[in-house]
Parts: C-alpha cells; sequence; structure tokens
C-alpha cells in the first residue's frame, strides 16, 4: 500500500485527491495547502484525510512514499527536488518545470534514487486520444503530415506564465504522443495586452525534418471556448473536438493526389471525398487512469505512459517558443 501526500488543494487538487482516493494500491495520508478555507473543504469531503498547512509537513514524512504537486509552476522545481531528496516518488502537474535544466536536475535525481517521476499529461489517458493513437499505429490515415490544434478561451489570464505555457502543454503531449518523432525546430510568435508583458495570445509552429509540421493556436482572450485539433493523413483526417460531449473524433475519408504534369508549373491535383465516421470512444475518467499508471509505476517498476521523457520533451519546446517570441518569430532549434 503506498502512502500518498497531495500538495496543493486549489483547482485542480480537489481532482487529483478524488481520483486517488479511489484507487486499491495506495492511502491518502495527508494534503497541504497554505489556505485554511482549502483545508476546511478537505475536510468536509475527506474527514480521514489529514490537512496541513506547510508543504514540509508531507516532504519531511517518513510515512509517505509519494507526492502529488498541483501548485503553481514556479514551485515545481524546488518542491519536487525536496521530496526526491527524501526519498519520494513524484507527480508532477504540468509542466514538470520552468526551464529544461530544472527537468534535467530532477530526473537525474530521479535515477539516482530509483524513484518515479512522472508527469500529469492527462490528456494522453483520455478515450479519444486514445483512438486516435490506434488510428494512427494501425495506419487508417495513411502517412501522417500535420497536426494543428485551436485551444482558446476567455481567460483564466496567469501571473507567471504565458499562454502557451499554460495552454499548451495540452496539446504538446498529445503531438508527442502521437507522433513519435523528435521536433527539430520551433517558431513561435505572440502579443501581451496586459502591463506584465506575459503573452495571451500565442501562435506556435513546430517543424521536424521529415516534413511533418505542427501549429498551435493558444489563446486567454477568445469570446468562445475552443478545442479543436485537425490531424491530417494523406489517406484520411481526423477532427477532434473536445467541447463535443459525445462525438469527440470524426474521420473523414477525405484526401487528394498530386499527379505528375509536364508543364511543372502546373499542380493537378485529384481530390477526393468520401464518408465521415465516428468512432466510439471510451469515456473512462482520464485522471483516475493517471493515478492508476502513477501508483502501478511506482509497484511494477515501470515507466508510465506520461513519464518524464515526455515532459522534458515538452518543455523543451515551451523555452524554445519563448525564446522564439523574444526573437521576433526567429526558427529556434531544439536540442
Amino acid at each position: 500500500m503506498i502512502n500518498v501526500g497531495i500538495i496543493g488543494y486549489g483547482y485542480w487538487g480537489p481532482n487529483l485527491v478524488r481520483n486517488f482516493f479511489g484507487q486499491k494500491d495506495c492511502v491518502i495520508k495527508s494534503v497541504a495547502d497554505a489556505r485554511p478555507n482549502r483545508l476546511e473543504l478537505l475536510a468536509k469531503a475527506y474527514p480521514s484525510v489529514q490537512g496541513v498547512l506547510n508543504a514540509d509537513d508531507i516532504l519531511n514524512d517518513p510515512a509517505i512514499d509519494a507526492v502529488v504537486i498541483a501548485t503553481p509552476v514556479f514551485t515545481h522545481f524546488p518542491l519536487a527536488q525536496k521530496a526526491l531528496q527524501n526519498g519520494k516518488h513524484v507527480l508532477l502537474e504540468k509542466p514538470m518545470a520552468s526551464s529544461v535544466q530544472e527537468c534535467n536536475i530532477l530526473i537525474g535525481l530521479a535515477a539516482q534514487k530509483n524513484l518515479l517521476l512522472m508527469v500529469d499529461h492527462t490528456f494522453l489517458y483520455t478515450g479519444a486520444v486514445e483512438k486516435i493513437k490506434e488510428l494512427i499505429d494501425t495506419n487508417a490515415l495513411g502517412n501522417v503530415k500535420y497536426l494543428d490544434s485551436t485551444r482558446i478561451n476567455l481567460g483564466l489570464f496567469q501571473p507567471d506564465i504565458n499562454v502557451l505555457w499554460d495552454l499548451a502543454p495540452h496539446d504538446l503531449s498529445i503531438l508527442r504522443y502521437l507522433h513519435d518523432e523528435k521536433p527539430y525546430s520551433v517558431n513561435a510568435t505572440g502579443i501581451s495586452h496586459t502591463h506584465n508583458g506575459i503573452e495571451n495570445i500565442a501562435f506556435m509552429t513546430i517543424n521536424y525534418q521529415s516534413g511533418f509540421i505542427a501549429h498551435l493556436n493558444c489563446s486567454w482572450s477568445s469570446p468562445v471556448k475552443v478545442r479543436m485539433m485537425l490531424i491530417g493523413g494523406d489517406q484520411k483526417m481526423i477532427i477532434y473536438n473536445d467541447v463535443e460531449p459525445t462525438e469527440k473524433i470524426k474521420v473523414y475519408d477525405t484526401g487528394y493526389e498530386l499527379k505528375s504534369d509536364e508543364d511543372k508549373n502546373k499542380i493537378l491535383v485529384d481530390y477526393r471525398v468520401g464518408d465521415i465516421y465516428v468512432p466510439k470512444v471510451n469515456n473512462k475518467e482520464a485522471l483516475a487512469q493517471v493515478a492508476s499508471d502513477f501508483i502501478g509505476g511506482i509497484l511494477e517498476k515501470r515507466t508510465p505512459r506520461s513519464s518524464h521523457h515526455i515532459g522534458l520533451d515538452i518543455v523543451k519546446m515551451l523555452e524554445a517558443s519563448e525564446q522564439s517570441i523574444k526573437n521576433k518569430g526567429a526558427e529556434v532549434k531544439i536540442s
């Protein structure tokens, strides 16, 4: 039985507590939050769970085996570092840390201590993304050429990170999971409409040496909430609409074929428009699968689906995007 401590009972913390509370191979021993009113809510919902005001009460507790961290991004590194130093497995909210350097330190420490370090990229456990992965892996789309994502809504403006660091990790994790090729470079542009210089609208293009390309549109300044992803193959294409309650995925038997012509200045295209197919997807709660994968990874000593490798790759892309924005959209290579 794994004893778990959860740090942060704000926006995402209650969801984590609920899902870890339902796991059969773990017990939530403590939850930390510096706000007494949040701990009062915890006590009403989970009287058996101890609420503490200081995260150190969890980090220094020898009875706790694993720590789940759901706090602002700038706190991820110091909290995770101390947890690992104290011999505890760690599950971090996305993004993994504030820089590639911080990620590498945490990965090295986890390896040195033989501990599991995992990042909660919840979308990798949704039935919709699993179905898309299955379609791509079985070559149902043919050769996948591009991924185009829009993730926009009104708010919530973050005080410490820009809109890409806030919203893009969802789409970048899906991209990294579906397309295993490492990206070559990033171009990004963005604008801040606030006095703090933090971009609230941004666009990001991820380039690959194979010719595959991905584009992300992220905004806190949209009048409507859109969670839409287009994935194009040379045989079929997918629309993934996460806001849609039932038909989240639609597969379009649509494509085109380029034909040769003696006049090389002409492009002859043969278009094909066929049926639309709506596959059935599993409606399981993704966060329950995250919790299960984390606890199972500890007990079975295996690498979870949302591994620290994916977490590091996403921070690499985010760091490159930030550098590109500062250089007015210049291409930044990813090491």
